[in-house]
């Protein structure tokens, strides 16, 4: 494993994952199962950080959503707001955007549908 994914990622990003070995916890499980029912979700985050907010639903914390992005799973597009949405909540994030599954989220959710979390 290189040395940038031993202290970034621990092994779970989409470059080490390429030998098909990827982990998840059961937050990003779950997580993943509310990409499966509402395929996009509203995005922020502040001037000065990089951290991603979404204050719809439960389970959106902001490191899931890293994580779930970091090994490739969703995206997050901060120049793409969702069309129609009220950003009301969200006044006080000047970047607000939008979040979707990535083609490998949404392999990873069928094969959980096929095979099962626990296998």
């Amino acid at each position: 494993m290189p040395e940038y994914c031993k202290t970034s990622c621990g092994g779970n990003c989409a470059h080490c994952t390429a030998s098909g070995v990827l982990e998840l916890t059961e937050a990003e499980i779950v997580l993943l199962g509310k990409f499966a029912q509402i395929p996009f979700w509203p995005v922020a985050r502040s001037a000065d950080s990089e951290t991603p907010v979404c204050l719809e639903g439960d389970g959106m914390r902001p490191e899931l959503l890293s994580a779930l992005t970091v090994k490739g799973l969703i995206q997050l597009d901060f120049d793409l707001p969702l069309t129609g949405f009220d950003y009301a909540a969200y006044d006080d994030f000047p970047h607000k955007g939008s979040m979707a599954l990535t083609a490998a989220g949404q392999s990873v959710i069928e094969l959980l549908d096929v095979q099962g979390a626990d296998e």
